[in-house]
């Protein structure tokens, strides 16, 4: 039987974004076999080209008035701040040749890059983004090819180039860094089905569209935190730090706290806190208002994501008075049918109250099993056994304490978690990692495996399967 397959021609995004893989591929050809010193350089240098004083001025700037999302300050701390921690946090690692030896079982880890990484940018964090998955990137001595949102591409663009003059200066290609200048749907698409491995950080659709790609993808889960507050928490501090989080760029973030739950004990004097700390406690005909502006169709509006608090009032009919910067809205439910339980980047906080921890604990399931399981949690709290209840009890692959939520989790100068902005939510959140992914989920590593100083042996049965010997007959 004759062979009927006609071979299409390909599109002109794919063919595209095809050249982009194969300047891609050949600047990271020239790196391939570069030492840790010559890796080290190369970040150091892109890093510094977008964090010094007048770059980060200029690229967080240029980033709020292409994207209207987010403000200023959160952008110049992400782009001057974040960068330079992220740099830090991994400047020391060893990501070339022997970077791990496990000598018990006598067997040593060679890493080796991938290729060429695809990485998603999100229009919510378009100015460090780009950076530190660069890093990360090129630290695996890979290269990297930017997808950016069509509502940030300018601000990219500028990382990007900024980036590439870095990488020229230290003698290494350019085209290490590539972004999609035009982008569209189609072409990232493309990108995702081409590259050797997808960095999704995005919407829903978009993480959901990498893992179906049918290249390896790490991606990352829904975001909707849920913070608790107990009865042993300092209420001044937990306050304080729920405001800096929650108002943080405006709470573009995905780790910004979306619910706030309050034990009974702590109920009054907690509010009041949050109050004083800028927040404005909406009634309920005020909620009503709220609901409709935020919700059409059953879909977020766009238009109030990462604006000020006066901006959403204002788009919602609703007078606040001066120097309030977050929105308290008192819930009692969860799920479809109560929308403000959901992620709603923006500074609008949905209250619970609780009777003990227990009820908290239930309270968190049940609004994560509707939107943000295995994302994160946290507590204000100074009792262990209520940490430890929250973190056991819960399906979450983070856990902040006594944290600012929004950035802590990616991690921060106090705490130890890796420097990122991908987080994996685990099978909770549709992902293949709870890791806060950095570099060493780039790489490629061969085991070398010797043979033991002893070869083990194998115990008796009695000791190997202990009880089962009797229980099964």
């Amino acid at each position: 039987m004759p062979d009927t397959h006609v071979e299409r021609p390909m599109s002109e995004a794919a063919l595209e974004v095809q050249a982009l893989i194969k300047r891609s591929r050949a600047a990271q050809a020239q790196i391939e076999n570069y030492t840790q010193e010559q890796v080290d350089d190369l970040i150091r240098a892109m890093v510094w080209s977008v964090a010094r004083v007048d770059r980060a001025e200029k690229i967080a700037k240029f980033a709020v008035e292409e994207t209207q999302l987010g403000n200023y300050e959160g952008k110049y701390t992400k782009i001057f701040r974040k960068t330079r921690a992220t740099l830090q946090d991994i400047i020391d690692d060893k990501s070339v040749g022997i970077i791990e030896e496990d000598k018990a079982r006598n067997i040593v880890k060679i890493a080796k890059p991938i290729g060429v990484i695809g990485a998603l940018v999100p229009s919510t964090n378009p100015e460090a983004t780009p950076v530190i998955k660069a890093i990360f990137a090129i630290k695996g001595r890979n290269s990297i090819i930017l997808a950016p949102h069509p509502r940030s591409k300018l601000t990219n663009k500028m990382c990007a180039d900024f980036m590439r003059e870095a990488i020229v200066a230290c003698g290494a290609p350019a085209d290490l860094i590539l972004s999609i200048d035009t982008p569209s749907v189609e072409k990232t698409n493309e990108l995702m089905k081409q590259c050797d491995r997808i960095l999704a950080t995005g919407g829903n659709p978009m993480v959901k569209a990498a893992y179906s790609s049918g290249t390896p993808a790490l991606g990352v889960g829904v975001g909707n935190a849920v913070v608790t507050v107990d009865d042993t928490a300092d209420l001044k501090d937990a306050a304080q730090k729920i405001r800096i989080s929650k108002t943080f760029d405006f709470a573009a973030s995905c780790s910004a706290d979306n619910s706030v739950i309050l034990l009974d004990g702590v109920y009054d004097q907690m509010l009041a806190n949050l109050q004083a700390e800028g927040g404005y406690l909406v009634s309920p005909e005020e909620k009503k208002k709220l609901q409709d502006m935020m919700w059409q169709d059953g879909h977020l509006n766009t238009g109030m994501v990462a604006q000020s608090a006066d901006k959403i009032a204002q788009m919602a009919g609703i007078t606040i008075p001066a120097g309030k910067t977050f929105l308290i809205v008192p819930e009692t439910g969860y799920g479809p049918e109560h929308p403000f339980s959901g992620e709603k980047l923006s500074v609008v906080m949905a209250l619970y109250r609780a009777k003990n921890i227990d009820h908290a604990i239930e309270l968190t399931n049940k609004i994560q099993a509707y939107q943000g399981q295995g994302h994160s949690c946290g507590i204000y709290s100074t009792s262990d056994a209520n940490i430890f209840k929250l973190a056991n009890a819960t399906k979450t692959s983070r856990v902040m304490v006594n944290q600012p939520q929004a950035p802590s989790n990616s991690g921060n100068l106090w705490n130890g978690m890796r420097q990122t902005f991908s987080l994996g939510c685990g099978s909770w959140g549709g992902n293949s990692t709870n890791a806060n992914i950095s570099w060493r989920d780039l790489i490629n590593e061969t085991w070398i495996s010797k043979p033991l100083a002893k070869t083990k042996e194998l115990p008796s049965d009695e000791a190997l399967f202990g009880s089962a010997i009797a229980k099964i007959k």
